[in-house]
């Protein structure tokens, strides 16, 4: 059985984020364009709050949040750990983390394949985000997350 963890994303994850990120199956094809020299930088990972999941040395799973306006920026998970749990686990540690920092609502603009997996997760649609040409030519659905507090005891 394998074991997993979440940790906050240090400097020292930002070449294994990138691969991971690039290495995503959803990206390819006609979504290819989105992620051309994209890369997950030091800064970034310094610069909000991110974190990775874990299985054993290898980084499985990945989030980051963007404080205001609230927002998820991105979430992956590595294809080979697709239907494991951890897109879920990272969404509730993300949920989390956002009531942590006082946030009501956490936005996400969806890679139109994984919108099902977010309103599964509990968001809700909110609208649509026009093609921003020439990087992305679709529309994107926009999403939100409703931020539970915690009860005070």
């Amino acid at each position: 059985m394998t074991s997993y963890r979440i940790s906050r994303a240090s400097a020292s994850d930002a070449d294994r984020v990138t691969a991971l990120v690039q290495a995503s199956a959803a990206y390819q094809g006609e979504y290819a364009s989105i992620l051309e020299d994209y890369r997950v930088t030091e800064d970034y990972l310094a610069t909000h709050p991110a974190f990775v999941a874990h299985a054993q040395r290898d980084v499985v799973g990945f989030y980051s949040l963007i404080e205001y306006p609230a927002e998820l920026d991105l979430l992956f998970v590595a294809d080979s750990a697709q239907g494991t749990g951890i897109g879920a686990w990272l969404v509730e540690h993300m949920l989390g983390q956002a009531a942590d920092l006082g946030m009501a609502e956490v936005r996400v603009v969806s890679h139109p394949p994984a919108t099902g997996f977010y309103e599964r997760m509990g968001a809700r649609r909110a609208g649509v985000v026009p093609p921003s040409p020439p990087k992305i030519t679709w529309e994107r659905p926009e999403l939100v997350f409703d931020v539970k507090r915690p009860p005070r005891g």
